[in-house]
């Protein structure tokens, strides 16, 4: 059991179940995300749950609001026993309407709001000889896709980042564990004009999820199918995605 549970990006989604789920078993459940209002209806819908509950307004891709929610969080705990980074976002841009500053949004938030969160939890994970970090990243890190380059190399980074943590972190007694879903049917899925193969309802995602952090697997991928469908992906030789990329994206503008 994880007495403490941070879990970012909580008031939609994978975050928002992965909430109700923590809300069964922790002693303090903290959830932060930018929109407040859905964090305290989430709230008062938990009313009768064991956990003492924290809600907090806060744009990870701001380090400012980062550390102003930690200092809070650590004024009403010693530590966070399990850190959940789930806060993320995602665009499909074509290439011929290509913004800079959706990059930066998306890196900002998908990379960055996770080193800010990191930072703040290290120290406290170090001194402590125990904790846990979870970082929701994506099977779409294997390879950048069609109109989701931004998304696809923010989620790349972010993998690499948590490989680099897990090694780094293991000798203090912190485990870093990255989830890594195919498509989950959430607000962000349902902007998505193409079709998605797998698509899995929120509630199976979040048991797939929780099981794997209480097996303290490295690699929470799922479903399988896609999952080795990504890693074949990412092996293929430049040629022959090139090709597929290539048939793929004609179809889909034929769809449209």
């Amino acid at each position: 059991m994880f007495r403490n549970v941070l879990i970012t990006g909580a008031s939609e989604g994978i975050g928002k179940g992965l909430a109700i789920e923590y809300s069964k078993t922790s002693e303090r459940l903290f959830l932060a995300a930018r929109r407040i209002e859905l964090l305290n209806e989430l709230k008062s819908s938990l009313s009768e749950s064991r956990a003492e509950i924290f809600t907090f307004k806060c744009d990870v891709s701001k380090k400012e609001e980062v550390d102003e929610i930690f200092g809070e969080i650590y004024s009403k705990c010693r530590s966070i026993d399990l850190a959940i980074l789930n806060a993320g976002i995602s665009k499909r841009v074509d290439i011929e309407k290509m913004n800079s500053s959706e990059f930066v949004e998306i890196f900002n938030i998908n990379v960055f709001g996770v080193v800010y969160c990191v930072e703040n939890l290290i120290p406290k994970m170090i001194e402590n000889k125990n904790g846990r970090i979870v970082g929701i990243s994506s099977l779409s890190d294997s390879r950048g896709f069609s109109k989701s380059g931004a998304y696809c190399s923010s989620k790349a980074a972010l993998t690499i980042y948590l490989d680099g943590l897990r090694t780094e972190l293991r000798r203090f007694g912190v485990l870093v564990q990255t989830v890594k879903p195919g498509f989950v049917k959430t607000s962000m899925t349902d902007k998505n004009e193409f079709n998605m193969p797998m698509l899995m309802p929120v509630k199976k995602a979040v048991k797939i999820i929780v099981r794997g952090i209480e097996k303290n697997k490295a690699y929470i991928r799922f479903p399988k199918t896609i999952a080795f469908l990504s890693s074949l992906i990412g092996m293929l030789p430049a040629k022959i995605y090139d090709r597929v990329s290539e048939l793929g994206y004609k179809r889909l503008i034929k769809t449209k």
